[in-house]
């Protein structure tokens, strides 16, 4: 199974929301593909939510604009 780091690449404030440059979460998916893209992000908001407190769907960050994948060996 593949092992994702996402990490947050701008600053954002939006709807009471801080998204700063950096924060980092890693995710395990059973798909080789974008997992911000598949099946919705949920991984990856669920992720973010559980580490951070906060909601990328919310702010209207969960997409590759805002965030950067890499996928780790």
């Amino acid at each position: 199974m593949p092992r994702f780091r996402i990490t947050t690449k701008n600053r954002k404030n939006v709807n009471g929301i801080r998204i700063e440059p950096g924060m980092s979460v890693e995710v395990v998916t059973q798909s080789m593909s974008n997992p911000v893209v598949t099946n919705g992000g949920q991984v990856v908001a669920d992720a973010f939510m559980r580490v951070y407190g906060i909601d990328l769907r919310r702010a209207n960050a969960l997409n590759t604009v805002y965030l950067d994948i890499q996928r780790i060996e």
